[in-house]
Formats: C-alpha cells, structure tokens, sequence
C-alpha cells in the first residue's frame, strides 16, 4: 500500500501548486527548455494540470494494494496507472494525461496553450507538434481503418491523419498509444525499450506481470540503459535502435511495449472515459428534455445546417458517436501561432523538427499514406493505399463532438479544428457557416473570426458541398452551440439505469 504521505502531498499540491511553479522553472525543467512561449501564466496553467496528474496518479497507484478480481478491470487499471505516469517521458516531466484530461473530455486541458498556442509542448519544453492533442474519449470505438469503395473514402483509424490504422493490433486505440513516447516533440523517448524499462520500474509491475505474463520484463537491460533512455529522441540514424538488446530481448521488449498500448486502450475504452452519460443520451432514453433553444439546435442540426452528415448521430445498428470516422478538409486557416513553425533551427541538443518552418503545410491524411508522418509513425499504410493519397491530401479526420465543449469553467478556453486555430465553438460554427460568404482578411485584420476568414491551410480536395454557406442567422447559430453543449458527459451518472 502506498504512504498516506504521498497522497496528502498530492492533494497539497493540486490545492496550492505555487511550489510546483517554482519547481517547473528551477529544477525539474531547465530554463533552456521552457522556452519563450512558455509565459508566467502558462506556466501557472501547466502547474496546476501537473497537481492534478500526481494526485490522481497516486490515487490510481494506492488501488494497487487491493487490485481488482476481474482481468478486465486490472488491464483498465493498468492502463490509467501508465496514462497518468510521467516516468514514461524522456525527462520524466510529462504523463501522457498532460494532453488529455478529464476535465476537458481527455483533450487538452491547459487554457492558456489552447488560447496561445493551441498545440503542447513536449517532455522536451521548446517542442511543440503541428496538431493541438485530440480526445482519447470514445476513440476506441473507432473502426480499424479500412477503404470503403461504395463511399471512396477511408474509414476509421485514430490520429487527425488516421496513422494509427490498426491494421498491426487490431485496434486504432491501442496503436495510437503507440505514437506519443517516441514521438521527439511529445513524450520523446529515443527507443520503444525506453518505455518497457521504465515501467519495469514503476509500482504496477507487478499487476503487470500478473496480467501479461513473468516473461514481460524478463529483459536483459545493457548497464547504458539509463543513460541511454534519458536523451531525447530521436536517436542517430546510425544508431535507430540506441538501447542494445539481442534478438530475443527485443522481440520481448515490442511485445509488452503492445500490452502496455493496448492497456491504455482498455481503459480508454471503459466507461470512466467513454461513458454515454450526456444530457443527450438522457433525452435519447426519456430522462431528460431538451430545452427550446438545445431543441431548435437539433433540428438545425439534423436538418439545415447538414452537421449530421459527417457528425452522424446514429442510425440503425450505430451507436451515436457524432462522427463517422472519414476525414475531410473543411478549409481551416492556418494557426500562426502554432510554435511549430519556428522549430525550423536546431534547438539546444541539435534537434529541428519541421525543416519547413514557416512554409510548413499540413498534408493530413494524404502526407500520412504517401509518406508516412515524420515525427510519429505508430502503423505502416497500406500500400494499396498510397494510390489515395491525392484525394486525401489536407484531409483530417472528423472529430467525434461528444464532449466538444466539456469545460472546468465557463472562462476556459477550448481549442478546435486539427492545429487549434479556432478559439470558441461559437468561432468554429460561425466558420463553418460563413467560410464561403466573407472575405478574405487583409493582415492583422481586425474582423477576422467575425466578419472576414484567412484562406485555408490547404485548397487541395477542399469540402465546398456540406459546409461555407450554410445561411444560418446569429440566433440559429448559438442554437446550434447550445445543442453541442448537451453532448458533454456527466449530465447522468454511469450508473443509472
């Protein structure tokens, strides 16, 4: 059983995390790797997700003294005890959680970044992906990706670019949690061993072994391990695989690295994360009403508006998921401040994440099938697909909208579309309203979101049927907003019958 200690500390810290600020900027993250995007106030919001993160962590590990009976229930356990976990990240600073918290319906959950940045900085401070985190919530409920002729459009997968296919495990979930820890820019490990031995070294170990099997750790690690696994990736090309490990080692090592995915997808799936427990799924079963306005949204929403073509709200033998799972470009502005164009020079340890800088174009689905994504490559595309490539290029997945304005407080700030360039949902619907119908901004226009838009990221394959012009007035707008609000979890609890 864990010491009391450790929880006391933990909720201290989620109540007054002004030492963990101090902490932040003095120790447990070198000045050189904050970075000038990293402000005050930034850093404040970092703190407090962070208390959070070791509270719930040690409320996770204390469950391990008296683990559940049920296999399944200690995968899902094993799965938040590896999400929460910062050891997993090269610096040991960011838990895969830092992306994905409850309290935002497992997205982003630091207003400031959203606002400001709308993509995360990695383990690594001074690096940022191209992609503001999506929600794992409902992700596992996604289909392995896969060509559907009749619609010509590829259909599942998880990944704004769909490169967590499934195709290798069988679930898009499970690949997904395979991107981050080795991803230079996200949790930044050198080499998938990396994370097997950190979590050989962790307190859920043991429910580990009892769940996978002895064999999982029975690894023999080089004595450079440490050493090895605390520089950040990406390793030299003449040295892809920097932890040294024979054949067998390293065939033991990818197999428990896929356990440890497909536990986080385990407990992704479970109804602590994807729970139907919505004011939407209560009026679905006769336990609530919607109000007019939500009403009126729903309607519009059904029907003028035309959301319910992509954000399918069910149908015979579907659950409602409020997406179906293809991918679109919807003709989103690029997000100038995103930091990830101005990575474009090598950082403190000779690290350049997007060569492209300023010029940097985000190709979606069509760059993942003709040549991979650069920084993180959980699947292999299909090479039956690469001949799609053209048709999908500046494609993004379609987002479910369950929990698409889940928020602490009224004053946090979500980020929307694939870079985080819209600020509110009110923004984003407004868009996807007048797209069409307003002009281009001039430079530093004042209008822009309101009475003028910027030219999309990318033209190629732009989707001018379903969306641009939809004719809706202001009221029919924020009825629209008002609906999407009953989509947030927690209006009933999982278990009600």
């Amino acid at each position: 059983m864990l010491p009391s200690s450790w929880i006391a500390a933990a909720a201290g810290a989620a109540l007054g995390f002004a030492t963990v600020i101090v902490s932040l900027s003095a120790g447990a993250v070198a000045a050189e790797e904050i970075g000038a995007t990293l402000t005050p106030e930034i850093l404040q919001d970092i703190a407090r997700v962070e208390a959070e993160i070791d509270l719930i962590e040690a409320q996770t590990l204390e469950r391990l003294a008296t683990p559940p009976d049920n296999q399944v229930q200690q995968i899902e356990l094993l799965g938040k005890s590896m999400l929460y976990d910062k050891q997993l990240s090269v610096l040991r600073n960011e838990a895969c959680a830092f992306c994905h918290m409850p309290e935002t319906g497992f997205t982003g959950p630091v207003s400031e970044l959203n606002r400001s940045t709308g993509a995360y900085p990695g383990s690594v401070r001074t690096r940022y992906s191209e992609r503001k985190p999506q929600t794992h919530a409902y992700a596992p409920l996604s289909p392995v990706l896969h060509y559907n002729p009749a619609q010509g459009d590829l259909v599942g997968g998880n990944f704004w670019d769909m490169r967590a296919t499934g195709r290798r495990l069988g679930n898009p979930a499970a690949e997904q949690a395979e991107g981050p820890p080795t991803n230079p820019v996200e949790m930044g490990l050198p080499d998938i061993a990396c994370a097997v031995y950190r979590a050989s070294q962790r307190p859920y170990r043991a429910l580990f072994e009892k769940v996978w099997g002895r064999q999982a750790f029975a690894i023999g690690w080089p004595s450079d391990v440490e050493q090895v696994c605390d520089q950040p990736g990406p390793p030299a090309s003449t040295n892809p695989l920097p932890v040294h490990l024979n054949e067998a080692d390293r065939g033991r090592a990818g197999a428990t690295f896929d356990q440890m995915a497909q536990s986080i997808a385990s407990y992704e799936a479970s109804a602590e994360v994807t729970p139907f427990t919505s004011k939407y799924d209560a009026v679905l079963t006769d336990k609530a009403q919607f109000t007019p306005q939500e009403k009126a949204g729903y309607d519009l929403f059904r029907g003028k508006a035309g959301c319910n073509a992509c954000h399918r709200d069910g149908g015979p033998g579907e659950d409602p998921l409020f997406t179906d799972f293809t991918a679109s470009n919807i003709g989103v502005p690029a997000n100038p401040r995103l930091p990830y164009y101005r990575e474009d020079r090598p950082d403190a340890r000779g690290y350049v994440a997007n060569p492209a800088g300023s010029s940097f174009v985000d190709g979606g689905v069509g760059s993942f099938l003709s040549k991979g994504h650069p920084l993180s490559q959980p699947s292999v595309a299909d090479a039956n697909w690469v001949k799609f490539a053209p048709k999908n290029l500046g494609l993004f997945q379609v987002p479910t909208l369950r929990n698409v304005d889940k928020r602490p407080n009224p004053g946090f700030v979500k980020a929307y579309g694939h870079n985080g360039y819209f600020t509110s949902l009110k923004m984003i619907v407004h868009f996807y309203n007048t797209r069409d119908v307003l002009p281009r901004c001039n430079s530093n226009d004042a209008g822009e979101g309101t009475t003028c838009w910027p030219k999309p990221e990318s033209d190629d394959n732009l989707n001018t049927t379903e969306l641009g012009r939809l004719g809706l007035s202001d009221t029919e707008e924020d009825a629209l907003v008002s609906f999407m609000r009953t989509l947030t979890d927690g209006f009933m609890s999982r278990d009600q019958k």
